[in-house]
């Protein structure tokens, strides 16, 4: 059973996953537009930084139970982009996009609908 505060951070990651998603749809998914376009760049590097803050506000026993998804190297992921931004490897943020996302949106989405 999921808390209050664990549910909404699910559906706040679910909705940031989603942006990413709109955002690749309206781009495309190959890695030369990423590298290409800053705003491409930059939109769904603010939903991958969301997405790493949300996970620092789970509980304890929600990441005790749910260790499917490595949360730390999503927050890891999100220190790397926000304090190392001009360094950050577009392959990674690529990968991340078209692979990750939209595991961890189905991941999160199925703990959603368990309740």
């Amino acid at each position: 059973m999921l808390n209050n505060r664990d549910k909404n951070i699910l559906e706040r990651i679910i909705k940031y996953c989603d942006e990413i998603n709109q955002t690749i749809a309206a781009f495309d998914n190959t890695l030369e537009t990423l590298k290409s376009s800053v705003i491409y760049k930059n939109a769904v590097s603010m939903c991958v930084l969301q997405i790493g803050e949300l996970t620092t506000h789970f509980s304890k026993d929600f990441l005790a139970i749910n260790t499917q998804i490595p949360w730390a190297g999503i927050k890891k992921m999100r220190n790397i982009a926000a304090h190392h931004y001009g360094k950050f490897s577009m392959e990674i943020l690529h990968g991340t996009i078209i692979e990750r996302i939209p595991e961890l949106m189905e991941y999160c989405q199925k703990l959603l609908d368990e309740g």
